[in-house]
């Protein structure tokens, strides 16, 4: 994979262009991509962004969403589209099984593929351009900074900005992850002299679900967790029939994870969802404790070291089981 910084002369003749993301994009994926999609755009590139999957109710609003297209309801659309791209920007991830069904077609593209990404290990030979940098907030922040080594400071727009400060905003828990550096203030100081406004970037995100998801969170809380306080860990697992008793959607589950950490004294926080297909796992911690290389070693999964994700095709309960017996081994981390 070569330096991103040696890829900005091919954007000088307008291109073909696909954008991507990992399956059920989040905040920063969508934002990224977004964000990237506004630019790219703007400066006379033809450019599609193809979403892996559906996608949360609550990133409906975004700028430019209404162009995404979502290849499991139009597979043949974007594989006629990505035969034809010049150049393939892949966001939010670094390993095209992260993309699911729409895996093998990336995998296999003839485009330029461009990675920007900041989760661990990435797939360094599947890309011929990228940026690989775990010490960034988002991808979002590093997309803003595509934009600024590319020359467009003075390209940016209030729609550029919406998306870039809504996936760095969820990617940093509203700032307050130890992500969020001096650079990630300056961006958004610099972002907010567009005129966006960010109060309903917050109302959009946060205060716009349904009255069924606080209820299932009550009932979730209520009747779905243990605090395992030996380990400094709480436990949270979801069964399908939850999830169809309160009619939940894409999106109602992000951030449920966090709730375990509020917990005094808790270090490492898991939730386990009945997807039907697998069992998916998210797992967050405080401090020093890895879950990227905890989820790499039991949960076929990764991420960051205080956030990362995995998948289990066992039942709900021989997975809760497994995880109560590996944690054993990570007893004095957590101490």
């Amino acid at each position: 994979m070569q330096l991103i910084s040696q890829f900005y002369p091919l954007l000088s003749q307008p291109k073909q262009i696909v954008i991507t993301m990992h399956q059920k994009p989040d905040g920063d994926a969508m934002g990224s991509t977004l964000g990237l999609y506004h630019f790219l755009h703007n400066r006379g590139h033809q450019v599609t962004v193809i979403s892996p999957t559906n996608w949360a109710d609550f990133l409906e609003w975004l700028p430019g969403i209404e162009s995404v297209i979502n290849f499991e309801g139009y597979k043949e659309k974007c594989l006629g589209i990505l035969d034809k791209a010049d150049i393939l920007f892949c966001l939010d991830f670094n390993i095209f099984h992260r993309t699911k069904h729409l895996a093998p077609f990336l995998a296999s593209a003839k485009a330029i593929k461009v990675l920007i990404d900041h989760h661990e290990q990435p797939d360094e030979p599947n890309f011929d351009y990228g940026i690989s940098d775990t010490g960034k907030s988002s991808t979002c922040e590093m997309v803003y900074d595509f934009i600024m080594e590319a020359g467009g400071r003075e390209e940016l727009t209030q729609e550029m900005a919406t998306c870039l400060y809504t996936g760095t905003m969820t990617d940093t828990g509203s700032f307050r992850f130890p992500s969020t550096k001096a650079s990630v203030h300056r961006m958004v100081a610099e972002l907010k002299e567009t005129g966006f406004d960010h109060s309903q970037v917050h109302n959009h995100i946060y205060d716009n679900f349904l009255e069924s998801r606080l209820r299932f969170i009550g009932f979730a809380l209520l009747n779905r967790m243990e605090v395992l306080y030996e380990y400094n860990t709480a436990i949270m697992y979801i069964h399908q029939a939850d999830l169809q008793k309160y009619h939940i959607k894409t999106g109602d589950t992000e951030g449920l994870v966090n709730y375990l950490l509020t917990i005094k004294g808790i270090r490492f926080g898991a939730i386990v969802i009945d997807r039907t297909e697998e069992r998916k796992w998210s797992f967050r911690s405080k401090g020093k404790f890895d879950v990227n290389q905890f989820a790499r070693n039991h949960f076929e999964g990764g991420g960051h070291a205080n956030a990362s994700g995995g998948r289990s095709s066992d039942s709900v309960e021989k997975t809760v089981e497994h995880f109560k017996q590996v944690i054993q081994e990570y007893k004095n981390q957590l101490q």
